[in-house]
């Protein structure tokens, strides 16, 4: 079924925006928290309140899903995901921080608290003021899609990586290959449901018990036949945003963006569920 969406409104963007788009990309869907934003918009002509939920196939053959309005997020073979996910708050920084940052304005992305990283259960020795956003407006953790892998800043990148390689000793470490620092010898890491049968990576966020676990799938990427990357990038010592969680590390993964009650749901990887983005049954609204 198709709907008008009246006054409907664009904009322009500089060209170096859309630099390094897919074949045929003509421009971006905005997604934010701002006014001219989807959710926004759609919200306002229908009467939902501002929330949408993304799921991202790590398939180039199957298509993910957005959603606009609530749930629930039915997928094959009847599964309800929306009766499963986890939640954090949203918090916003109060300046922005995206391509176009606006003088006094605060940012339009979509920043969570993230308090301490830990693998397999360990956790990782970070410096937790990089963790938090300052009074002008650096540091903190932030979800974009513009972003193809998580970027950490350089500290919390060789304490991850380090830690990472640690638990992942009894596999040989090869020559990096870049943009990844960290890789391995695939040829003697099994697999699993979700991916390589690699330490599990948990973002740990409000308190101890609430954390967003992160698999071989969404962890680490196969760049050649032989070698397997640590999939997280080094961004530098003095980034803006300490850690930026990318889009390799959300793909079958549903995220639900509560933006009126200023809340992130998170499934987790769907792969444990024996299904993904791509599985959305889209006959089954309520």
């Amino acid at each position: 079924q198709f709907v008008k969406v009246p006054q409907f409104i664009f904009t322009c963007v500089p060209t170096f925006l859309t630099e390094g788009l897919a074949s045929g990309v003509k421009g971006t869907a905005g997604l934010g928290r701002n006014d001219i934003a989807l959710p926004s918009q759609f919200a306002r002509v229908f009467g939902f309140a501002r929330k949408f939920a993304i799921c991202l196939s790590a398939s180039t053959s199957s298509k993910g899903a957005v959603f606009f309005g609530d749930g629930p997020y039915i997928m094959l073979p009847n599964i309800d995901i929306s009766k499963s996910l986890t939640y954090t708050p949203l918090f916003i920084n109060p300046f922005g921080t995206g391509y176009v940052p606006y003088l006094n304005e605060s940012s339009s992305e979509y920043f969570i608290g993230v308090k301490a990283i830990n693998i397999n259960g360990k956790a990782v020795p970070v410096n937790r003021k990089l963790l938090a956003i300052d009074k002008r407006g650096n540091g903190g953790t932030k979800i974009s899609t513009g972003r193809a892998y998580t970027v950490m800043e350089t500290s919390i990148y060789n304490a991850v990586s380090k830690a990472f390689a640690e638990e992942l000793s009894n596999v040989t470490m090869v020559a990096s290959v870049a943009p990844f620092g960290t890789c391995f010898s695939s040829n003697s890491i099994g697999s699993t449901r979700a991916g390589p049968a690699v330490p599990p990576i948990d973002l740990v966020l409000q308190s101890n018990n609430v954390f967003w676990r992160i698999f071989g799938a969404n962890s680490m990427v196969q760049v050649n036949k032989d070698v397997i990357c640590l999939a997280f990038v080094d961004g530098g010592v003095r980034p803006t945003t300490s850690i930026v969680i990318g889009g390799y590390q959300i793909e079958e993964n549903l995220l639900q963006f509560d933006i009126a009650n200023s809340r992130l749901g998170f499934s987790s990887s769907l792969l444990f569920r024996q299904t993904t983005c791509a599985n959305f049954n889209f006959t089954s609204r309520a």
